[in-house]
C-alpha cells in the first residue's frame, strides 16, 4: 500500500511539475507577443490552445465549422488584446478560456453562427485599416496546420490525440497500445519539428 501511495505521489508531483512548466512557457510566449508582436510565439500559443478551444466548443455543442470559426476568433482576440493579460490575475490558460467562454456566449446571444469565411471580412473592417490582423490569423492557422501535416504519421497521430482529442500521454499510450516512454519520446520529437517550422514566422 505504501508503494502504491508513493507511486501516486510521484505521479502527482510529475503532473504538477509539468503544469508549472507549461504555465511558465505560456507566460513567456505572451511576454514575447506583447513585447515584440512575435509571430512565432503566437504560432506556438495558437498550436497549443487552438485545438483545445475547438474541442471545448464541440463538447459545448458547436459543429466542427462553428468550432473552427470560434477558435480562430478567440485566438485573434488574444493577439489583439495581449496587453490586457496580467500574470497576477491568473494563468494564461484561464485568461484564454475566459475569452473562449465569452465568445461562445456572444455567439449564442446573436442567435446565429457566421460562416468561417466571414471572420476575415469582419476583421478587415476592424481598427486595423489594412486588415493585417485577420490575414495574420489566417496565415498562422494555415502554417500550424501545414507544420503538423509534415510530421511523420506516428508523431502526427500523437499530436492529434493530445490536442484535437485532449488526451493525456497516459491515455494516448493506452489508446495506441504503446509504452508511455515511446509516446513521450515521439511527442518531444514532434515538438522539436514543429518549433523549427514555426520559427519561420519570425
Amino acid at each position: 500500500m505504501s508503494d502504491l501511495r508513493s507511486e501516486q505521489e510521484q505521479a502527482r508531483a510529475l503532473r504538477e511539475a509539468e503544469a508549472a512548466r507549461l504555465r511558465a512557457e505560456h507566460r513567456a510566449l505572451v511576454a514575447r507577443i506583447a513585447g515584440a508582436r512575435d509571430r512565432a510565439a503566437f504560432a506556438a500559443l495558437f498550436a497549443h490552445f487552438g485545438p483545445r478551444i475547438k474541442a471545448l466548443m464541440i463538447r459545448a455543442g458547436a459543429d466542427h465549422a462553428q468550432a473552427d470559426d470560434l477558435a480562430q476568433d478567440v485566438m485573434l482576440t488574444v493577439w489583439r488584446k495581449i496587453d490586457l493579460y496580467h500574470p497576477a490575475r491568473g494563468s494564461v490558460q484561464g485568461w484564454i478560456f475566459t475569452i473562449a467562454r465569452n465568445a461562445r456566449i456572444d455567439r449564442l446571444r446573436r442567435g446565429s453562427a457566421r460562416p468561417y469565411e466571414d471572420v476575415e471580412a469582419l476583421e478587415l473592417a476592424s481598427d486595423t485599416p489594412d486588415g493585417e490582423e485577420g490575414v495574420l490569423s489566417s496565415e498562422i492557422c494555415e502554417h500550424v496546420g501545414a507544420a503538423i501535416a509534415t510530421l511523420p504519421d506516428d508523431q502526427r497521430t500523437i499530436i492529434e490525440y493530445a490536442y484535437a482529442h485532449d488526451l493525456s500521454q497516459t491515455q494516448i499510450a493506452r489508446r495506441l497500445e504503446l509504452p508511455l516512454g515511446t509516446v513521450k519520446s515521439r511527442m518531444r520529437l514532434a515538438y522539436g519539428r514543429l518549433k523549427d517550422r514555426l520559427e519561420e514566422l519570425r
